[in-house]
């Protein structure tokens, strides 16, 4: 039984016989069609870092900013349709500014990536909304600071916080990505939008599982992999637009902020010679090819 022809995408709230949502499809490929976003999850810290096609030579640039605070410590970046990414930026501040309400301290990553899942998983739901066409990517540090109190109960010692288990390690960097379905996952890389593929190639080869990438390497690297993502629609022109946030040792004290200009612009540097070099190996091989016929 086939779902492909009529009726079965005319409403958010219908399943086709064969268990597809196609509202939530079309998200999908309205996701394809935006900016190369990534994420690297880093042994200090966090990396966002997007491409935002430029479409007008009149724009601003740096204006029309892609990468949004959403707490001190935490960002979000997004691929797909900008303004329904910013809607989802406005409900992640309210979810971050409630928790602070009721919980006098920062939101955790993986409480945050809940509740933003959650919402949108909501629009998938009903007749009468459509889905969220962008996928968000979320970053943050959790506080490693000892808490008085925390959920791990009824397998510590009696004494201390709650019963809480001894040496277990809280915090750290955090990485989520959030889709137009409300599935969302936790990253070590984490890349979206139109050179998602290619973002993805990169970002296993650099064995972030491992935890020994360092943040300013990491900022490297992001750059690196958007250039070599944009190379499928290099006719456009782009910005490279990144953040971070580190430990509390580190250069951002625990913040979410952008990357400074100079260290930006660094790493296009970085970028383009890696480019460059690919470029060189590519036209030495054809080179060899040629001689050996």
């Amino acid at each position: 039984m086939t779902s492909i022809g009529t009726g079965y995408d005319l409403t958010n709230s219908t399943f086709s016989p064969d268990g597809r949502n196609f509202q939530v499809e079309y998200a999908s490929k309205a996701v394809e069609n935006g900016g190369t976003a990534i994420g690297i999850r880093c042994k200090d810290g966090v990396v966002l870092a997007v491409e935002k096609i430029v479409t007008s030579k009149l724009l601003k640039p740096g204006a029309n900013k892609r990468i949004a605070a959403i707490d001190r410590n935490f960002g979000m970046i997004s691929s797909g349709l900008v303004p329904d990414g910013r809607h989802l930026v406005s409900r992640a501040r309210d979810e971050a500014a409630s928790w602070r309400t009721n919980y006098k301290c920062p939101i955790p990553s993986s409480s945050l990536a809940f509740r933003v899942g959650s919402y949108v998983q909501a629009y998938t739901l009903y007749s009468s909304v459509r889905p969220f066409g962008v996928t968000t990517i979320l970053a943050g540090w959790d506080s490693e600071t000892e808490s008085r109190v925390d959920g791990q109960v009824g397998t510590g010692p009696k004494t201390n916080s709650g019963g809480k288990t001894q040496g277990t390690k809280a915090g750290g960097p955090g990485l989520y990505m959030v889709e137009p379905s409300g599935l969302y996952w936790g990253y070590y890389g984490a890349a979206t939008g139109k050179g998602r593929q290619t973002a993805k190639a990169e970002l296993e080869k650099l064995d972030l599982s491992s935890g020994t990438l360092s943040l300013e390497k990491g900022v490297k690297e992001a750059a690196r992999i958007i250039y070599v993502a944009h190379e499928d629609s290099k006719d456009k022109e782009f910005e490279l637009e990144m953040s971070w946030v580190s430990s509390l040792d580190g250069p951002t004290k625990g913040r979410h902020e952008e990357v400074p200009k100079n260290i930006l612009e660094e790493a296009e540097k970085f970028a383009k010679r890696a480019m460059e070099g690919d470029d060189d190996e590519d036209t030495a091989t054809g080179g060899g090819e040629n001689m050996e016929e």
